[in-house]
């Protein structure tokens, strides 16, 4: 015999509350990592994705630290960046 609809919800319920849970420690995690300047590449390119696949966008005032990133070059492969430290 099946679970009941009940049954099936509680679960349901259960299995959203650890993700939630999850989604949580993970954006905490690298919140601390980033702020302590321990984030490596990786764990910033994985904090991107994080808030990329959560919808999460920012709208930048003139001057921030945000908007200054638009004033750094942008490198297309590795020549590129080598070409500028040379």
């Amino acid at each position: 015999m099946g679970a009941s609809k009940a049954q099936m919800k509680e679960k349901i319920r259960a299995k959203d509350e650890v993700l939630g849970e999850l989604h949580i420690a993970l954006a905490n995690d690298l919140i601390a990592r980033i702020k302590s300047g321990e984030a490596s590449p990786a764990e910033l390119n994985a904090a991107i994705k994080f808030l990329a696949d959560n919808n999460i966008e920012v709208n930048t005032a003139e001057g921030s630290p945000v908007d200054n990133l638009r004033a750094l070059p942008v490198f297309n492969d590795e020549h590129d960046a080598e070409a500028t430290t040379h």
